[in-house]
């Protein structure tokens, strides 16, 4: 959004926090901005809106309140972190896959208890203050509401999906003691607050407002939240709202996919050099960038090996699997082109640098896992991530990112409808339609996928969210709500590709990256209550897995 939009004034928090304060001498402060002017403005309370939009920051790629500031896709077989020891963007997923009997309700990186109910207030009090005071024309209070609704629901989505059912607050009658609603009772909440947003945003807003929640957002996330409700008609019944609104197209490039002010982000968050900005390109850079930064997590040979070819085809990588490895090089050119935007391998171009990945190497570096406490910039696994960095910042002693975050792209919204017409047992034909149009973009091409059904069905569906979606924090969030992570992310290890020189040639080696089985425990498909909330709710139950 523009500066105008994410510029949500301290001056504001100022007004807001005073006149949260209790005051029992005075019943009537003279020193601050009482509810009833705030209301009287509409500029001001715009910016109090404004301060909502942070949230998508908090939860999206770049920020914090996913998993403490790691990627979830390295709890899963797409990525891992090069550290040992705990710390974000170190060894907290490493801890998390081989010890996950660490998590409890008295810690647990993966939580969003405090802070989503912290802001769920925020929301309701901005809603019921409009309600109060308000005195604007009624398609200025409505679209005031359904932006504060959507992000009510945004909120509730990230612990529902979390949890299931939670305590649910619609107002400022807050109940001291109060147990956990129904996963139904939270889902219907979620749905219900997008429906209203969704009727009364506009599908575009003026230049000025340029940024906001538009229909099309409200649309596209009701999409992907009612396929973890298991509401598959009203997922497909939101993303085909999407789509009659006209008003979106997949890039012709996949790399500009995710970049943002294109026709294809539906909902995104911009950011600034000065600030609001990120840290990822400093996180996640190449050896050489930066000195003793850098690498924190690097794509696996799993990822890479789960491409097909450009012409649509299996890749074999036996030949890659021997022991003791091969000089043949892998066959990186003949992969889908997603893969080259999203992977940094051995001899692609990056910077304008020829990329080594290789150890001792200058432009790249492999480091083995637990050679050194922090990878500084080296890979433990052959590869680095392209994909959500910025190949224009050079600088980054001087600057940190402002790459801009999307959210919401019409590529996912593809694949939500796919998943739902799949759960409502629709012609094939009508669900490989969703699929093969991700895959026929234009920079993409690859051949459509044709007379599959039942779990060959379902298959190219986490196929292609995999590819199209990688890194960009679905798949970890798809495998717990497909009861998949049990099976698949237990027993297994991650792979990199250790590169040297011998005899003046590269030799390749498939390497194990992890030293140690990962684990995924069932129990943790349902995430705790903390034990704060436990401490001073007397009316809420632990979740049964939890007892």
């Amino acid at each position: 959004m523009k500066t105008k939009t994410i510029s949500y004034i301290t001056l504001l928090f100022a007004v807001l926090m005073l006149n949260s304060c209790d005051s029992f001498l005075d019943t009537t402060p003279k020193d601050r901005i009482s509810d009833k002017l705030v209301w009287e403005n509409q500029e001001t309370v715009t910016l109090y809106v404004n301060t909502f939009y942070a949230y998508l920051d908090r939860y999206g790629i770049f920020g914090a309140d996913q998993f403490s500031g790691n990627m979830t896709e390295g709890l899963t077989e797409t990525m891992k972190y090069g550290s040992y020891v705990p710390g974000s963007r170190a060894g907290d997923a490493n801890m998390y896959v081989f010890t996950p009997e660490q998590m409890s309700p008295t810690g647990n990186l993966l939580g969003a208890w405090a802070r989503a109910y912290e802001r769920i207030r925020r929301v309701n009090e901005f809603l019921v203050g409009l309600e109060t005071y308000a005195k604007f024309d009624e398609t200025t209070t409505q679209q005031f509401e359904a932006q504060a609704r959507f992000f009510r629901a945004f909120l509730y989505f990230q612990l529902a999906k979390r949890h299931g059912g939670v305590i649910l607050y619609r107002d400022m009658n807050l109940e001291r003691n109060k147990n956990r609603s129904s996963a139904a009772e939270t889902w219907n909440l979620i749905e219900e607050d997008l429906d209203f947003a969704a009727l009364y945003l506009p599908i575009e807003w003026d230049m000025a407002n340029s940024g906001r929640v538009t229909k099309g957002a409200a649309y596209a996330f009701k999409s992907r939240a009612m396929l973890y409700a298991e509401r598959w008609q009203s997922a497909k019944d939101a993303a085909d709202a999407v789509f009659a609104l006209n008003k979106y197209a997949l890039t012709d490039k996949y790399e500009d996919a995710w970049k943002g002010k294109n026709s294809e982000s539906v909902l995104e968050y911009n950011y600034l050099v000065t600030e609001p900005n990120h840290s990822f390109d400093k996180d996640y850079s190449t050896f050489g960038e930066i000195i003793n930064q850098g690498g924190s997590g690097t794509p696996t040979q799993e990822m890479v090996e789960a491409y097909e070819s450009k012409n649509g085809q299996i890749v074999d990588w036996s030949p890659w699997h021997v022991a003791g490895g091969t000089t043949a090089r892998p066959p990186y050119a003949d992969l889908d082109p997603r893969f080259h935007a999203t992977v940094i391998y051995n001899g692609s171009v990056w910077q304008g640098r020829v990329m080594e990945n290789s150890v001792g190497g200058t432009n790249g570096r492999y480091m083995a896992y637990r050679e050194d406490t922090y990878a500084q910039g080296r890979t433990t696994t052959g590869y680095y991530l392209r994909k959500l960095r910025d190949e224009n910042l050079r600088d980054l002693v001087t600057f940190l990112s402002s790459q801009t975050m999307v959210e919401i792209r019409l590529a996912e919204v593809y694949l939500n409808r796919a998943e739902a017409n799949f759960r409502l047992n629709a012609s094939s034909g009508t669900v490989l339609a969703d699929i093969n149009a991700v895959r026929a973009r234009t920079g993409v091409s690859l051949p459509p996928k044709t007379g599959l059904s039942g779990n060959a069905l379902f298959q190219a569906i986490r196929q292609e969210r995999r590819i199209e979606l990688s890194y960009e924090g679905h798949l970890y969030w798809d495998m717990r709500r497909w009861r998949l992570a049990h099976i698949e992310y237990n027993n297994y290890r991650v792979h990199g590709m250790k590169i040297s020189m011998s005899a003046g040639e590269y030799l390749y080696e498939r390497v194990d990256a992890d030293l140690q089985d990962r684990k995924f425990l069932p129990r943790t498909y349902v995430l705790p209550v903390p034990y704060s909330e436990l401490a001073n709710n007397s009316g809420i139950e632990q979740y049964e897995e939890w007892r």
